[in-house]
């Protein structure tokens, strides 16, 4: 599952973000993401490639201004990937077979520019759409179908302990701590923004153009953004930009 024959890409999860720059928190499983999210940012980025998408900067704007600022400024020196055809046309299928709810498309799309850019990793603490092993069933299953290699989808830590060959049991401090229904104000956070998303826009359509559009101004501003892979096709308008 986990091979390492170059710098591995890690797409960062807005999950991830919030975390890392959230406030210390008093509850024992909040605290011990938050104190994991700042590990793997600090002890693992000479190990891998971090990247995130307009999707992601889409997110991570939204919601308290002060600590949307924050989570901007984590990751404004990191590559971004645009957006293509290809993967707003996966992101369809993984929402048409229900394989991401459409209250989370925002998730399909992560999936989508993670996968069809050829992204090693999608780290997040999204255990309701994500990471979650009925999900990533469905998930695996359609981007195989579509010709795709999946992405593999797992928490920071999981990461960490793969990379660093160790084997560690998690024993959480709650006994009946069920990770699919968990939630804290940094996830419902990001929750409530992803439903946010969702109710704006009418069509999968009017989504996308307001992303290019958020990704042409972040190319005009000098934001680094990743080459697109000759074998995938480009929107009209990113080459005016390139």
């Amino acid at each position: 599952m986990f091979t390492y024959t170059r710098t591995p890409r890690v797409y960062l999860d807005p999950t991830v973000i919030s975390y890392l720059v959230a406030d210390p928190s008093t509850h024992a499983k909040l605290a011990a993401w938050q104190a994991e999210s700042r590990r793997f940012w600090h002890d693992f980025q000479h190990q891998f490639a971090f990247v995130v998408s307009g999707t992601v900067l889409d997110e991570i704007c939204r919601g308290d201004a002060m600590e949307a600022r924050k989570r901007l400024a984590a990751v404004a020196h990191l590559t971004k990937l645009p957006t293509t055809l290809a993967a707003d046309a996966l992101a369809q299928q993984l929402l048409s077979a229900r394989a991401v709810p459409k209250s989370a498309a925002a998730d399909a799309e992560h999936i989508a520019i993670a996968t069809v850019h050829g992204v090693d990793y999608l780290v997040s603490w999204n255990h309701k759409h994500l990471v979650n092993a009925n999900q990533l069933r469905q998930i695996n299953r359609v981007c195989e179908a579509a010709g795709y290699r999946p992405v593999i989808i797992c928490t920071p830590t999981t990461l960490m302990e793969a990379f660093i060959m160790k084997e560690i049991i998690q024993k959480y401090p709650v006994p009946d701590f069920d990770p699919e229904t968990y939630t804290d104000p940094v996830l419902e956070e990001c929750y409530r923004i992803k439903r946010e998303i969702s109710e704006e826009f009418e069509t999968f359509e009017e989504r996308r153009d307001y992303l290019i559009a958020l990704e042409i101004e972040s190319r005009k501003k000098g934001d680094k953004y990743a080459p697109i892979p000759p074998h995938l096709e480009r929107y009209p308008h990113q080459e005016d930009v390139d």
